[in-house]
């Protein structure tokens, strides 16, 4: 009885073993252009330690990240050959959207050009829109998402706010550049939504933790500035960058005048000059607007949105954007999608304030879902019984830190890095059906991230007929694709 009592006594004292590293090495071939392109695929994880200079035992596992990186085999110098690291948002999504539908070698099969539903089963098809023929491609999923976790014991909360993510994806970074000896290859960021706010302030702590300097960040659906989307009350800047999508949208669903109708970008043209015009300095005035003025205000919000100049009186000019999604094709009993307002669900109840789903994302959530689930193991030959968490709630609720009381914003983060590294070249996408992120609040946040003039062309930015994966609309992936190239190939040698 002792024996087996000083036995689990030793058990219960023991330290947890630490995670393994797993890693699945594949081959493949890719044809872009015309061109062959031969790659090897990693997947597999890195574990992450405790950064102490005063260990004494072997350092502290915190956490296991999984990762999918591309790197062209036809390349005898690697140094020469740009390495794009990619995340995507939420919080708390997996890498898998920008992966499966924009830049790796495999894509999702979508219905049709517009990226409708297609009936499942689903499947890959080669992307002949990949990026692996310009740069070398590491799809990282943050912790708690895909099949990144917490190690044994951690307490996974710590990784679910602003700082501790920033950290943690650099160290990634940082560590699988130093093991694949890619120091001196020209390095990008690409971030999608959520992950533009994280990729932003990644690539100011790069630089000032590791001194690792990029060439370059791609801002796929751009948020760097809360305040641009929050519908608080006293926040009327939402209400002014968000009218331009209004309009577009409305557009799309033929709920505008003809003359309207008849061109997308002189509509949007004519509604930005009234939003960051008459429309803003009506709110700015609030009740003290003249009635007359007023009237003529809620006139032109009507035909800019296909609304009644009865519901935008009632909102008191200010257009509340679920309550948008739900009122625009109401007497049709549909609603419109907010990561893309082209797509158009049914709700059981048509007289509901707001959807009762995204019709956007019920779109691409199974077949990217299906299709991932099957690469991963079947191709890619990693092999995992965990859920691969393709976009979590575990992550929530995710805390702020450093903005306690205060919009979250990047914007300083990304203009210091600019002024600290002038060579840095950002390259910013927008959607112009996008609710989520809409691209006239990305206009209005760079108009006022106080570069100095002579870097202000360190900035692209290019709009798409589509929503907030834009490359889920054919045509724009095509687009997306060239812009991409371009911008990676005038910014490698700078």
């Amino acid at each position: 009885m002792a024996d087996a009592g000083s036995a689990e006594k030793r058990s219960d004292s023991e330290s947890p073993k630490p995670p393994q590293e797993i890693v699945s090495v594949t081959h493949g071939r890719v044809k872009i252009k015309g061109n062959d392109v031969p790659y090897t695929v990693t997947a597999g994880t890195i574990v992450l330690y405790e950064e102490d200079s005063e260990f004494k035992q072997a350092p502290k596992a915190k956490a296991t990240v999984f990762y999918v990186a591309y790197t062209r085999s036809d390349v005898d110098d690697q140094t020469t050959r740009p390495i794009t690291f990619s995340f995507n948002g939420g919080p708390g999504s997996a890498s898998v959207w920008m992966h499966l539908g924009l830049l790796g070698p495999k894509r999702v099969l979508m219905a049709d050009e517009t990226g409708n539903l297609p009936a499942p089963p689903f499947r890959l098809v080669e992307n002949e829109y990949s990026l692996l023929d310009q740069s070398d491609l590491v799809f990282i999923d943050p912790i708690s998402t895909g099949y990144s976790r917490a190690a044994t014991g951690e307490n996974p909360n710590q990784f679910h706010q602003f700082t501790k993510d920033i950290e943690s994806i650099s160290d990634f970074i940082r560590l699988y550049t130093t093991r694949a000896k890619r120091w001196l290859s020209p390095k990008y960021i690409i971030g999608e939504s959520y992950g533009t706010t994280r990729g932003s302030a990644i690539t100011n702590y790069l630089q000032n933790r590791y001194g690792m300097y990029l060439n370059g960040i791609m801002l796929i659906s751009s948020i760097l500035d809360f305040q641009t989307v929050e519908m608080d009350p006293g926040n009327d800047i939402a209400y002014v960058v968000i009218l331009p999508t209004y309009a577009a949208t409305a557009w799309y669903h033929n709920q505008l005048d003809a003359k309207l109708q008849l061109s997308l970008s002189d509509t949007l043209a004519e509604v930005e000059a009234f939003a960051i015009g008459e429309y803003a300095t009506a709110l700015l005035q609030g009740d003290s607007l003249a009635e007359g003025k007023r009237r003529s205000v809620v006139r032109k919000l009507a035909r800019y949105t296909g609304l009644s100049e009865r519901f935008i009186d009632q909102s008191n000019l200010r257009i509340d954007l679920m309550r948008f999604t739900k009122e625009l094709l109401r007497d049709q009993q549909r609603t419109v999608g907010r990561l893309d307002s082209r797509f158009v669900g049914i709700d059981r109840d048509p007289t509901r304030e707001a959807f009762e789903y995204d019709p956007s994302y019920a779109v691409i959530h199974g077949p990217y879902s299906a299709t991932f689930n099957d690469y991963v193991r079947r191709e890619l030959k990693f092999e995992s019984d965990e859920p691969y968490e393709i976009l979590t709630s575990k992550v929530r609720p995710w805390k702020y830190d450093k903005h306690e009381n205060q919009y979250v914003s990047v914007t300083e983060a990304l203009r210091s890095a600019i002024s600290q590294n002038p060579y840095l070249k950002v390259f910013v996408a927008s959607g112009f059906f996008d609710f989520a992120t809409p691209y006239y609040a990305t206009l209005h946040t760079f108009n006022h991230l106080g570069l100095d003039q002579t870097l202000r062309n360190n900035i692209v930015i290019k709009h798409y007929e589509a929503g907030h994966m834009m490359y889920t609309h054919l045509p724009s992936l095509a687009e997306l694709k060239s812009d991409l190239e371009a911008f990676i190939s005038q910014t490698k040698n700078v």
